[in-house]
């Protein structure tokens, strides 16, 4: 099997200076594409989803799923502000003995799915991260959720796979470097981290 990284996409430098400063380039051509009000739209589905009593679940694999788990650290501590109810927020990546049972008995296509079927509930929030947009366990599991009135956010970077066309509300990354597409991710977590706080805190005039 061919290592994903092939895909990875390079310009072409001559020093060390000159690849970090293409890096750093790619990194802001990448996140100013992402569509606004799609990133608009993240933050109210989040914030409604806290407000009416319903949980935010997060998923992704490898780098992505580190970037779930970090999700749900500043989504509830990152936002922790007196007089709003804490983000219900939930990695499904971070529950090893649960995804190696359900992987050793259903397969790893499934890890994602199934726990999704277990737990989430209508008007809940799914954010599905996956670089390349079709890795088959997040594909699964958005299916699952959209049957279930679960909404759906999708990172994605690449040609945003069918992540993007499935999810609810898109937020896709068009660079062809996982490295770059997964910093992005990163960032779009804290953003939106940052403007739930300081809304809850009265610090932010949108």
């Amino acid at each position: 099997m061919l290592d994903p990284r092939h895909r990875n996409v390079f310009q072409e430098t001559g020093s060390l200076t000159g690849f970090v400063e293409a890096f750093i380039e790619d990194y802001s051509r990448g996140l100013l594409a992402v569509d606004m009000e799609a990133l608009g739209a993240a933050i109210a589905a989040i914030q409604a989803a806290a407000e009416n009593g319903k949980r935010i679940y997060a998923i992704g694999n490898g780098g992505s799923a580190a970037i779930a788990d970090h999700l749900c650290c500043d989504f509830a501590k990152g936002t922790d502000t007196e007089g709003h109810p804490a983000l219900p927020v939930q990695s499904l990546a971070a529950a090893p003995a649960l995804i190696s049972a359900i992987a050793n008995d259903f397969g790893l296509e499934h890890v994602f799915a199934k726990q999704v079927g277990y737990f989430c509930q209508p008007q809940d929030v799914l954010i599905a991260i996956s670089s390349s947009g079709n890795s088959a366990n997040i594909v699964n599991a958005v299916e699952e959720a959209k049957s279930r009135g679960v909404t759906v956010i999708g990172m994605s970077g690449f040609s945003g796979g069918k992540l993007a066309e499935m999810a609810d509300i898109p937020l896709y990354v068009p660079v062809d470097n996982y490295a770059v597409v997964e910093d992005c991710h990163q960032s779009l977590m804290h953003v939106i981290t940052l403007v739930i706080a300081r809304r809850r805190e009265g610090t932010l005039g949108w």
